[in-house]
């Protein structure tokens, strides 16, 4: 199977796994690193700053295994529109994804993204790579 074809196939799933029942907006991302596939899905909390994103999950998931190499992310939404990564979740990429492809998969197709087309001028720490 093509590598998006099973992003998105394992995004969709995560997908479906998303509590949203503030917003019924349903958020799955897949993570590719190594050969491995990491999912997540947004997770809402009657007090929405203890909320998380798909993004978060699914890249926190990787890191925390040991990835230390994302190589892609696909972001897929209930909606079927594109739905782009918050400000937090860009930053987050930016420092700990920086060379990853980014997907957004919708019905109308897939576009594809680095990170410094997302978020051009990302925070960095002085003395870190540019």
């Amino acid at each position: 199977m093509e590598k998006l074809e099973l992003l998105i196939r394992e995004a969709k799933k995560a997908m479906k796994r998303a509590i949203a029942p503030y917003s019924n907006f349903r958020v799955g991302v897949s993570v590719l690193a190594r050969n491995r596939i990491y999912t997540g899905c947004n997770i809402e909390n009657p007090s929405l700053m203890l909320s998380e994103c798909a993004e978060r999950v699914a890249l926190l998931k990787a890191l925390s295994e040991g990835e230390k190499q994302i190589k892609s992310i696909l972001i897929i939404s209930s909606d079927g529109d594109y739905c782009y990564p918050c400000g937090s979740c860009r930053q987050l990429i930016y420092e700990f994804a920086p060379d990853a492809d980014i997907y957004i998969a919708s019905s109308k197709g897939i576009k594809k993204y680095n990170i410094n087309e997302l978020l051009p001028y990302g925070f960095r720490r002085e003395g870190d790579e540019d």
